[in-house]
Order: C-alpha cells, then sequence, then structure tokens
C-alpha cells in the first residue's frame, strides 16, 4: 500500500494565494490571533501526524474491522492508543468554542486537517469529526449548564460524539420517528427506542459518547414539526464532572459493511436512559442541522480526501509501471516498455483525477469561508454567508463525493488488476468512499434540497447572488493578461447555469409536479461544474497575476490542469443542461407495471 503524503503546497496555495485567507481574518474579531505562520504551522503538525500515526493504521483497520461481542464495540488494534494521541494534541477542539476549552480556528482550515486525516484514514476521522459536529450542535443550541458540564470533555476528545437520527423505518422521512422522550420531575426527560446507523456509537476510543438524538414528546404534533433534540450520555455525568452509572444506553449490534471496516456503525438501544433537551421543545431539527450543515462538508471532504489519496498513488504508479510503447515512439529506450503515463488514455484519467482534485479542494475552502462569515463577520457580510451556506452544503456534499467516487475509480483502473486485490490498497478507497453518497442524506436528497428548498423556493434569489459574483469575478479577471481562456468558459457557464434554474422554475409555475424532482441531480451536477470553472478560474488568476509563492513549475502545473478542466471537462455540463430541458415526461410517463 503506497504511502500518503498531504499536499501541503496546493493546501497553502488555496489558501493564502487565492483566498488571502489571513486578509479576511483581520476582519474578524473572533480570528485576531490566526496569522498565516499559525495556519501553516498547524497544517504542517497535521500532515506530520496524519501521514506517520493516522494513515498505516488505515489498510490493518480495515482487515481486521470492528468487532462487538455481548454489547461491547472493540476498535482495530492501535486505534485507541492513536485516537489519544490525537486528543492529547488537542485536534478534536480545533474549531470549539473558547469559553469551553476550544480553540477557535476557522472552518477554511480545521476543513483542510480533515481533509489530511481523511486521506489517511476515512474511518478514523469519523470518531474526530463527529464528536466536533455534536460539540458544534450543543455550543450552539444547548443550555449553559449542559455546554459547561459537556464540551470540555468532548473539546478534549476525552469524550466522544454522535448523532443519533436514523430508525429502521425513517430514514430521509425523519417525522416518522417513534422514539420518545417522557419528562421527568427533576427537569431531564426518560429517552426510550431504537436507532440505526449510528456512525461513531459506541466504541473503546473514550471513556463516554455523548448522544444528540431526535425523538417525540408524547403530546408532540405529527411530523417533522414534533421533534425535539436530547443530550444522552452512555454514562451519566455527575455534578463534579465524573462518570457517574450507566444510562440505559447499549449497543445491540454493529453492522457489516462495504466499506470504513475500522468504523463501529452501531445499532443503539436507549432503554428509558437519562436525557437533557437542547434547544426548544419540538424544534429539535433546527439543533440537528447545525450540526449537519458541517458534516455534510465535511463527509464532502471524505469524497475529496479519498480521490486525493488515489490520485498520489495512481501518478506514482503510472509512472513506474511499465507496458507497452508510447504512440509517438520509445521513451524509455534502455527499457522493454515505457511507463503507462505515456498513454493518453492514462493520461485522461490522471489528469480527471487532478482536476476533479484541485478545484474540489478550492470549492471546500471557499465554502468554509462562507461558514467562517456566517458565524463570526457581522452585518450584511454574516448574513450574505449564511445564505451562501445554505445555497452551497447540498452542493459540497453531493458533488466533492460524486467526483470523489469517480476519482477513486480512475485510479483503481490505472492500476489495472491490481486496483483490484486487497495489498496494494485502491480496492479499499473505492469501498471506503461509496458511504459518502448515501449517509448524512443520499446524494438525490441533496439534489432535491438544493433545487426545492435552496432555489425554488426562493424564486432563485441567493442563487441570484452566486450568479452576480461569478460574474464581477469574470469582468475583473478579463483585465489580467491570459485569463480568457479561463474567463470565457465561465461566463457561458454562469449564463448557462443561470437559464437552467430559470427554465427548471418555469415549468414548476406551468403546473409539471415533477419539474424540481427530474431536474435535481442533474442540475446540482451543472452547478458543481459551473462552481469548479469557478474554482479554477480563481486558481489561474492567483498564478497569472502573480500572486502564487509555490513556483513556476507548481504554476504552470495549475494552467495546464486547468486547460484540460475547460477543454475536456467542463463540456459534460451542456449534456446535463440538455436532459433538463427534455423535461420529465420520458421519466413519469412510463407506467409502473413496466418496470419488470
Amino acid at each position: 500500500m503506497p504511502e500518503y503524503k498531504a499536499p501541503l503546497r496546493d493546501m497553502q496555495f488555496v489558501l493564502h494565494d487565492v483566498f488571502h485567507a489571513e486578509q479576511l481574518w483581520e476582519t474578524m474579531p473572533a480570528m485576531e490571533d490566526v496569522n498565516r505562520e499559525l495556519a501553516d504551522a498547524i497544517l504542517e503538525e497535521s500532515a506530520k501526524i496524519n501521514e506517520s500515526l493516522i494513515a498505516p493504521l488505515s489498510q490493518p483497520g480495515h482487515e481486521e474491522g470492528v468487532t462487538w461481542a455481548d454489547g461491547v464495540v472493540t476498535t482495530p488494534k492501535g486505534y485507541p492508543e492513536a485516537f489519544k494521541q490525537l486528543a492529547d494534541g488537542g485536534w478534536g477542539g480545533l474549531s470549539g468554542a473558547p469559553e469551553y476549552g476550544g480553540q477557535t480556528m476557522p472552518k477554511m482550515l480545521v476543513l483542510l486537517f480533515e481533509e489530511m486525516l481523511y486521506s489517511s484514514n476515512i474511518a478514523m476521522g469519523l470518531y474526530l469529526t463527529l464528536t466536533s459536529g455534536a460539540a458544534l450542535a450543543i455550543a450552539s443550541h444547548a443550555s449553559e449548564e449542559l455546554k459547561t458540564k459537556f464540551l470540555p470533555n468532548m473539546y478534549s476528545a476525552k469524550w466522544a460524539g454522535a448523532m443519533c437520527l436514523t430508525e429502521s423505518h425513517a430514514g430521509t422521512d425523519l417525522g416518522m420517528i417513534r422514539t420518545k422522550a417522557v419528562p421527568q420531575t427533576d427537569g431531564s426527560y426518560s429517552v426510550s427506542g431504537t436507532k440505526i446507523f449510528i456512525t461513531g456509537g459506541d466504541h473503546d476510543l473514550t471513556e463516554n459518547v455523548i448522544h444528540l438524538v431526535l425523538a417525540k414528546l408524547p403530546d408532540a404534533p405529527a411530523g417533522s414539526k414534533g421533534i425535539s433534540l436530547f443530550l444522552v450520555p452512555k454514562f451519566k455525568v455527575n455534578d463534579d464532572g465524573s462518570l457517574g452509572e450507566a444510562n440505559g444506553v447499549s449497543c445491540g449490534s454493529i453492522e457489516h459493511k462495504m466499506g470504513i471496516n475500522a468504523s463501529a456503525t452501531c445499532v443503539m438501544n436507549f432503554d428509558g436512559a437519562e436525557g437533557y433537551l437542547v434547544g426548544e421543545i419540538n424544534r429539535g431539527l433546527q439543533g440537528m442541522f447545525t450540526m449537519m450543515n458541517y458534516e455534510r462538508l465535511s463527509v464532502g471532504i471524505q469524497g475529496l480526501s479519498a480521490a486525493e489519496a488515489a490520485y498520489q498513488w495512481s501518478s506514482l504508479y503510472a509512472r513506474e509501471r511499465t507496458q507497452s510503447r508510447a504512440p509517438s515512439g520509445p521513451v524509455n529506450k534502455d527499457g522493454a516498455a515505457d511507463p503507462i503515463i505515456v498513454h493518453p488514455d492514462v493520461r485522461r484519467m490522471l489528469l480527471t483525477q487532478k482536476a476533479y482534485v484541485e478545484a474540489g479542494r478550492a470549492f471546500a475552502v471557499y465554502v468554509g469561508k462562507q461558514l467562517d462569515l456566517s458565524k463570526f463577520a457581522s452585518g450584511d457580510a454574516q448574513e450574505r454567508g449564511a445564505a451562501m451556506v445554505e445555497l452551497l452544503t447540498p452542493v459540497a456534499k453531493a458533488f466533492l463525493t460524486d467526483k470523489g467516487l469517480e476519482g477513486t475509480v480512475h485510479g483503481q483502473q490505472i492500476f489495472g488488476g491490481h486496483g483490484y486485490v486487497r495489498e496494494w490498497g485502491m480496492e479499499q478507497l473505492v469501498r471506503d468512499v461509496r458511504i459518502s453518497q448515501i449517509y448524512e442524506g443520499t446524494n438525490g436528497i441533496q439534489a432535491l434540497d438544493l433545487m426545492g428548498r435552496k432555489i425554488a423556493a426562493n424564486g432563485g434569489q441567493t442563487l441570484a447572488l452566486l450568479v452576480a459574483e461569478m460574474r464581477e469575478f469574470g469582468a475583473s479577471a478579463a483585465a489580467v493578461k491570459g485569463m480568457d481562456e479561463f474567463v470565457n468558459p465561465l461566463n457561458e457557464a454562469v449564463d448557462n447555469l443561470e437559464s437552467l434554474a430559470a427554465y427548471v422554475l418555469e415549468q414548476t409555475k406551468n403546473g409539471d409536479a415533477n419539474a424540481i424532482g427530474a431536474a435535481s441531480v442533474e442540475f446540482l451536477h451543472v452547478m458543481g461544474f459551473t462552481l469548479y470553472t469557478y474554482m479554477w478560474a480563481m486558481m489561474c488568476k492567483a498564478v497569472l497575476s502573480g500572486d502564487c509563492a509555490q513556483g513556476d513549475a507548481f504554476a504552470q502545473a495549475k494552467l495546464h490542469t486547468a486547460r484540460f478542466f475547460v477543454q475536456r471537462l467542463l463540456p459534460q455540463a451542456k449534456g446535463l443542461s440538455e436532459s433538463v430541458r427534455n423535461g420529465s415526461a420520458s421519466l413519469m410517463d412510463i407506467p409502473e407495471e413496466a418496470f419488470i
């Protein structure tokens, strides 16, 4: 299995040369202590611990998997010790509130740590990032008493966190959940029910697991309007912070999965467990979605991370593996064959991986910027940031993971037969990344959310803000010498995105109830391609304006990869757009009886 090497140069290029993060942080009082020197130090230390400690555990952990016996969940060999090193290094509290022991680092920076963690070992990364997400929901919605009691140990990763939404009959439609919470005289709630597919629901990495559980009070309204959110610890916590007795929380079994075998995916039983209300009664989804906006970006980063690892390994393999001769004649004249990187089809796959990964990283940081603005800015900037987060989150989750799977499959293909056998590691990447398209809301649901709730529901107003921003960038970048070949495709893509949204909205107004659902997946991909074109244009502007501090070879590679993207990958958006404009009839007119 090849080694993982953190792409620090590209991360620093995106953070500093493209988005000028330090200048942004200077405008936010909460970020006054964060500068380039600190950011680079965090990235460098992250690279060291992930390359040397976390990545080597990935393949053996995948092979060993998690075990369950008599209600006890055990993670693979080396995982508890490695997790403790992550905890001792403070990596669990990077984005936490400072008054409870967190470090308040910007999401733009933290997500790059998450990328390294997931590239090294998705299964290990899940335990830490889900804890951060649960802590965020608590910090945003819980009472001061709960924050003081639980957050310090979650930020220190002494305790882990998990979110418990899904039930066997209620996945996407959470309004159907049956888990109950009965009020007690002391102000707590007795929580009973069963949740499935709970990532990190139980394990041996920490001494306690803090569950955020969606449940309904006995007199709750029907549907999603009757859902409340509760904090339910595995072990009760005494007033002095020490652990008390077991809390009626148990793992009934673990799932045997296609991938992420070292991540415990649990069936969790709550039998009269003591829970505490987080936020307001019957407004539990509000608290949970605070966590899920961050988690959906984090899942998107899983796709990016797997594709990055696949690209690293397949790029190295393509330069070393020799098969056949180059079409233009021998390159390795002293050998029996040339390295396979000389073949056009291998280059097509490598460049596809590279183009999606580098644009995806820039897009993730861009979304992280919006999250930071929504949290730390003020006035119009904060309001705009929040609106952009709502619009971009489903694209980040779905497009990054769709392209993540595509990148790992390309990597596996480059390895040929070696990509299909276990010791080379490529088949594990394909297995591990596949779930990212499914959990935290399937990618089809993300597309419906984008088209229905984030665009149609407000008549495309937020999309119009993004369109205006991209057009403004295109107009200003056109003055930079050499930018025409990147600005012109951007302008065309933006025009197409705007007109495509208008078409779907018009079809909806004309009475086609299926217009949004029929268009949603293709539209999300068109929007993804448009946003990636924007990212490539911004990166090329940084290069051609002289802002790239990574050297000439790095800069030229950026321009070459951007050229490949706009010439060979972006045209897919035209075909997807044509599919949308052909309407819903071909999907919906066929009778159900024909599906035999």
